[in-house]
């Protein structure tokens, strides 16, 4: 059993989760519960920011009593250990201060220490270790480099010992590393991109991925990264040549690089290649905002947006297989009040040949990513081919 540290949009990260390993569900507000044996790949997740395989769960109860429990379990299980321990703690839910956590690692040191092992303990200002302390100090990546996930929900606590937090080096390298970036056609992060190709699914290991919006490819460069095929196409030629010029740059850092290809075409028109396995894509954002447009505005560019995302929704299907899977983002715009504006295809998406893919962890409106400080956000949508 595993359990998964969710990240800052919880529901969008637990619905990765559940289109890839299925029997998931809430351990707290801010975790989730995997029951997988085998092992599963951190960085192959795009909502997760620390995992870890389950050591015992107790009744929940106050970080003492808890304490006392990690205490006695590992003053046995590394009794005998003749390498020195690297050891982080990370407490989740609990009200309790940064001291408490700190001393419940003095004591398992203090004890150790009396029957010849050796530890070291990572420094922290905060209940948690932060994904880059976690990430830096390489813990849950060898038996001595450990951290121990404590997670408190509503009826249990979950002591874990990661295996891995998420890659921030990787993430950006593949980010701010490649030759070209756009910022007016919208900065999709490696992450999400890669949250929602598991959004589609568990997908064949041969699978072709179609982005109808490459822009610069981050889309068809995450597809590559898992080993798909990618199948690119923008009605822009400066969007094509960019996403050409970093997907050269990324292909001699795979192993073995599965074939791409992009063509210039209009997504309201197009009559792409088969086959096609998978679409996954960010659709066409509209205008981009610093503060909410006024209504009139916002009437324009929504309506706008409507036009050009329903005509590709109806020349996509008409060239999709029956229960082909399609992830999508597409805009909400956030009010001064803190809501969002949709688009109106969001409640008909059975008009242009689509149906939601029923998810048990979380809602369809959940599914919003936006910083705090963004005025246009992305709503996913994950959706397939009606049959």
């Amino acid at each position: 059993m595993y359990i998964a540290l969710l990240g800052r949009q919880p529901a969008l990260s637990i619905a990765e989760l559940e289109r890839r390993f299925t029997r998931v569900s809430w351990a707290s507000p801010t975790a989730a519960l995997i029951d997988r044996e085998h092992p599963i790949d951190i960085q192959t997740l795009g909502g997760t920011q620390k995992l870890g395989r389950i050591v015992f769960s107790i009744p929940a109860r106050d970080w003492r009593g808890v304490s006392m429990k990690i205490v006695s379990h590992y003053q046995k299980a590394w009794a005998s250990e003749t390498r020195k321990i690297t050891l982080g703690i990370s407490a989740y839910g609990f009200d309790t201060s940064v001291r408490d956590i700190q001393k419940t690692g003095l004591i398992m040191k203090q004890k150790l220490k009396a029957s010849g092992a050796s530890m070291r303990l990572v420094p922290q200002q905060d209940p948690a270790l932060s994904t880059a302390v976690s990430h830096h100090n390489k813990l849950g990546l060898s038996d001595t480099k450990v951290e121990l996930l404590v997670i408190r929900g509503p009826s249990h606590v979950y002591v874990a010992e990661s295996t891995g937090a998420q890659n921030i080096t990787a993430l950006a390298a593949r980010d701010q590393g490649r030759p070209r970036r756009d910022a007016f056609v919208g900065m999709l992060p490696p992450k999400l991109a890669l949250l929602m190709l598991n959004l589609a699914g568990p997908l064949p290991e041969t699978a072709r991925v179609l982005d109808p919006f490459c822009g610069t490819g981050v889309v068809l460069q995450e597809s590559l990264l898992r080993g798909y095929r990618a199948y690119g196409t923008d009605l822009s030629e400066k969007m094509i040549q960019y996403t050409n010029d970093n997907l050269n740059w990324l292909t001699p850092q795979l192993h073995n690089a599965p074939d791409w290809n992009t063509v210039v075409g209009d997504a309201i028109d197009t009559q792409w290649q088969p086959p096609i396995d998978a679409v996954v894509a960010e659709s066409y954002l509209g205008q981009p905002f610093s503060a909410p447009p006024s209504d009139k505005k916002l009437v324009e560019v929504r309506g706008n947006c409507q036009h050009i995302i329903s005509g590709f929704l109806k020349n996509l299907a008409s060239q999709l297989a029956p229960g082909t899977p399609v992830v999508l983002a597409v805009p909400a715009w956030k009010r001064t009040d803190e809501t969002f504006v949709h688009l109106p295809l969001v409640a008909d998406v059975e008009r242009y040949g689509f149906e939601r893919v029923n998810l048990k962890t979380a809602r369809p409106e959940q599914l919003l990513y936006a910083r705090p400080d963004q005025v246009v956000g992305r709503e996913i949508l994950v959706l397939r081919t009606k049959a």
